[in-house]
């Protein structure tokens, strides 16, 4: 980004955190910082950026807010695009946001770093499936069937809390087992969750089960909240590549960065490098 480049900014209008006064509160803070947004883009209403039109315009920083699924749309959809992507914090997770800039920065910290000139550029690593790639993590097996309770829970749909819990549950309890097949780790008989978190060190993968009624439901209320380690579980290891299999041929459920896909048993799993510039603030990363 140069100094004279044209700044915009990515929102999402129907997010469940979206609000005017913090989109309003994040332009403020640009403007204080001496940069200005040239354009705001509210995605479903208009359509992501592309890196034609990015270009087109001479964009050379694209700041981001919105929550995890909506900013794995926007980044990868920039694949090879030259320019430069700021992560802001506006979601509830806002799992990528917390790797780059560390895990209290706000949107108004994040860009007074950036203004000053302490940012850098990165390309962190990401999990990769053909479903797509994971920025912040992507969990494989039945136990995904938690996320469609959390969009209920969004919507404050009581009547579809209670069905989801239930056939959450069902599927957690019943469902079939995944297990990690090439290198053979862990359970024989598989895990109703499996969780891949990309780092500079590879693919971190932990696996979560359930022996009895109760702990089922625990870990569907971890899975809600995002803080899977509440439940019971065991770290299967640090891999470079894994080979997940279902227990009966089946395709395998997964969520990447929330958003709900699918993948053939058997399916490779990696570790591969972002492939547009991410600016990162955090003297940790």
């Amino acid at each position: 980004m140069t100094a004279n480049s044209p700044l915009w900014l990515l929102v999402n209008s129907q997010s469940g955190s979206f609000s005017e006064s913090a989109v309003k509160a994040v332009e403020d803070a640009f403007s204080a910082n001496g940069l200005t947004v040239a354009r705001r883009i509210c995605f479903p209403d208009e359509d992501m950026p592309t890196a034609g039109e990015l270009d087109a315009a001479g964009v050379g920083l694209l700041a981001v807010f919105t929550g995890d699924g909506t900013l794995n749309a926007a980044v990868t959809g920039l694949y090879g695009w030259s320019g430069q992507i700021l992560v802001l914090p506006g979601g509830t997770m806002n799992l990528l946001c917390k790797r780059l800039h560390g895990d209290d920065a706000q949107a108004g910290d994040i860009i007074e770093r950036v203004a000053s000139g302490v940012a850098i550029a990165v390309r962190p690593p990401v999990a990769r499936c053909k479903a797509g790639d994971a920025l912040a993590g992507l969990l494989v097996g039945p136990g995904t069937s938690w996320a469609h309770v959390r969009e209920a829970m969004r919507d404050l749909d009581i009547p579809a809390i209670l069905k989801g819990t239930g056939e959450a549950v069902g599927e957690t309890a019943g469902g079939i087992m995944v297990r990690c097949a090439e290198p053979e780790r862990g359970r024989n008989d598989g895990y109703p969750l499996i969780e891949i978190t990309p780092s500079h060190r590879g693919m971190q993968v932990d696996a979560f089960y359930a022996d009895e009624a109760g702990e089922y439901v625990q870990q569907g209320f971890a899975i809600l909240r995002r803080r899977f380690r509440e439940g019971p579980h065991e770290r299967l290891g640090l891999l470079e590549e894994a080979r997940f299999v279902s227990a009966d041929g089946s395709a395998l459920p997964v969520l990447v960065d929330g958003e709900p896909g699918e993948v053939e048993t058997g399916a490779i799993f990696t570790v591969a490098a972002c492939e547009v510039d991410l600016l990162a603030t955090h003297h940790g990363y």
